[in-house]
């Protein structure tokens, strides 16, 4: 037995959703590869990482509902978190996907079956099924390539310090260190961009939304007003503005729906109806 091998079967603590992954892509090694991460990295985890999970899906074939069941699952949906906000944290999540990496062929297929309705979130979902079902997976990451990295620096540019100070690495972004030390967040080895990256803070929203960190039941309300709420609207109103953008036009279009959802829905009183469900 190899020593890859080996550290599969003596890895008690990771979680059966971890497991199968490996299991699936045959070692540790291979998954570590076909996600394009250092092999240290996922030896580390004890459970899929909620932003890995749909590259996992897609490398192994293995269903995000057997990989993470707690966010994907009937579990999401049945235990102590409530519907709606299993939802959001779904939301969260695919907008972190989308803002931290450029989908794949597997993701646009998901995303061209989205459906929507008549309200405006509605018809910023069925905008996004639209143009990912009209856009290519090579335009896409060329797209994705120059609207956020570009040569030198990209068209948009999502990070809290930027739009709070004019400047990337300042004081907003050791706020947001300060408030991952007290829910125990560490950053992950594979992790390149900084924490206050809007993708990060909405993995960030979707793991306190669904309990996975350690804070009490009004976290997520107050990481949303502290770190997200005074910026990322303004983020995605430039983002759908940028000249680059086609497919994440669609994509700062459910980004600003969504994030007035949200700042509206924190407004009012516990007593008041749920939030709109995404």
């Amino acid at each position: 037995m190899s020593a890859e091998k080996t550290q599969v079967c003596l890895g008690e603590e990771r979680d059966q959703g971890l497991l199968l992954a490996i299991e699936g892509a045959g070692s540790i090694g291979k998954l570590a590869r076909g996600l394009g991460i250092s092999q240290p990295a996922v030896s580390a985890w004890t459970r899929i990482p909620a932003d890995r999970v749909v590259a996992v899906e897609t490398f192994t074939g293995i269903s995000r509902h057997l990989l993470r069941p707690d966010l994907y699952g009937e579990a999401a949906l049945t235990s102590a978190v409530d519907p709606i906000d299993a939802v959001r944290a779904q939301a969260y999540l695919l907008l972190a996907r989308l803002l931290l990496q450029a989908p794949d062929q597997r993701l646009l297929n998901e995303l061209a079956r989205l459906k929507g309705d008549a309200t405006p979130l509605g018809l910023a979902m069925i905008g996004l099924a639209r143009s990912a079902a009209s856009g290519a997976v090579e335009a896409i990451e060329r797209e994705f390539f120059t609207v956020f990295i570009g040569v030198g620096r990209g068209e948009a540019v999502p990070y809290g310090s930027y739009y709070q100070t004019g400047f990337l690495n300042e004081r907003p972004l050791a706020r947001v260190r300060e408030d991952l030390t007290r829910f125990g967040v560490e950053r992950r080895a594979d992790a390149f961009e900084p924490e206050d990256h809007l993708g990060s803070l909405f993995e960030v929203m979707a793991g306190l939304i669904v309990g996975e960190f350690t804070a009490d039941a009004t976290a997520a309300d107050r990481f949303f007003k502290r770190h997200i709420e005074r910026w990322a609207l303004r983020f995605f109103d430039d983002l759908a503005a940028t000249p680059g953008a086609d497919f994440y036009r669609a994509v700062a279009a459910v980004g600003q729906v969504f994030l007035s959802i949200e700042s509206e829905a924190m407004t009012l009183p516990a007593a008041m109806p749920e939030r709109v469900a995404v």
